[in-house]
């Protein structure tokens, strides 16, 4: 796929988002960088804020098959993937595929159900594929999970474990609008849903070259530095008790890379490692004072990008 053409597509994809979000322009530009490397992303934020409609908008966007899963603490692990039952018409076993087996999967308050339903989609986000008795399928691609949970109420929820966390390439938040965001919002559906005008602007075929040429993108060895850098400083920080893995410093070379396209460039520079660092890396650490803290998380990675030296070449290849 040409420059041009890429350029040419994900900017449709951002314009006809656009026309169903209002605002959240950073929001969406790190969730198609997430899908152009072919990561997954955890949306934390309260109910209300767009989290099913930025979901449905990027599958109808795409042209991309969409299912959604209502996480609660009786969902099976099966409800997931799917599971082999009796044909007795047929006499024999068949498959009956769980919502797994689309491509844009809306997991929905993934911390309502319990850990052995959580680590059901493990496999599917590590390693494309689904293991069901002894038998392995493989999920049609892309496939984007793109997964909230609600900061708020904790009663009766399962914190996503450490293993579960690490497998999103991102951690975002949409926000709550400004006042005249808001009535922007009052006025596109105040009429007709825009959502159910919306086209498909981009093949399954166009995606999947977007990814090719995503892993085309140039980083300088200095900015493979400037991430190894990152990443030990999180390790060393005696406010940290487990730093970022080499899993997270493969994610934000891979985003960076993704997010370098979408600015329109053939190579990587320090400012796009910067502005992911944040939604990249800081839900990948866990504190000393125990647990998942995204604000500290968040504060520590902004306070070692001013503290890092940035590296300074010239970053074409």
């Amino acid at each position: 796929m040409e420059h041009t053409r890429a350029t040419d597509i994900l900017s449709a994809l951002k314009a006809n988002i656009a026309s169903v979000i209002v605002g959240r322009e950073q929001t969406v530009e790190l969730l198609l960088t997430a899908l152009c490397c072919g990561g997954h992303v955890l949306v934390e934020d309260v109910p209300g804020t767009g989290k099913t409609m930025l979901a449905k908008a990027l599958a109808r966007s795409l042209d991309a098959e969409f299912a959604r899963i209502q996480f609660t603490p009786d969902l099976l692990p099966s409800d997931v993937t799917g599971l082999n039952f009796f044909d007795q018409k047929q006499a024999e076993f068949r498959f009956r595929p769980g919502p797994v087996f689309s491509q844009i999967l809306l997991a929905d308050e993934i911390n309502r159900a319990t850990p052995r339903t959580q680590s059901a989609l493990l496999e599917c986000m590590a390693e494309g594929q689904v293991t069901i008795d002894g038998e392995t399928r493989k999920l049609r691609k892309p496939f984007l999970v793109l997964a909230t949970q609600n900061p708020i109420e904790t009663a009766g929820t399962f914190p996503l474990p450490e293993a579960q966390m690490d497998r999103f390439l991102m951690m975002l938040s949409m926000g709550l609008p400004q006042r005249d965001e808001e009535i922007a919002i009052l006025r596109r559906f105040a009429g007709a849903d825009p959502l159910e005008a919306l086209q498909p602007v981009c093949s399954t075929e166009e995606l999947l070259a977007l990814q090719a040429q995503c892993q085309a993108v140039y980083v300088h060895p200095e900015l493979l530095g400037y991430i190894a850098d990152l990443a030990l400083a999180t390790r060393r920080e005696g406010t940290s008790l487990l730093g970022v893995s080499p899993r997270g410093s493969l994610a934000l070379m891979r985003a960076a890379r993704a997010y370098a396209m979408l600015r329109g460039r053939t190579f990587v520079v320090p400012e796009d490692i910067q502005a992911l660092a944040v939604p990249v890396l800081a839900h990948r650490l866990v504190l000393s004072q125990g647990g998942f803290d995204r604000e500290g998380g968040e504060r520590l990675i902004r306070s070692l990008l001013e503290t890092l030296p940035v590296p300074t070449e010239d970053w074409k290849q």
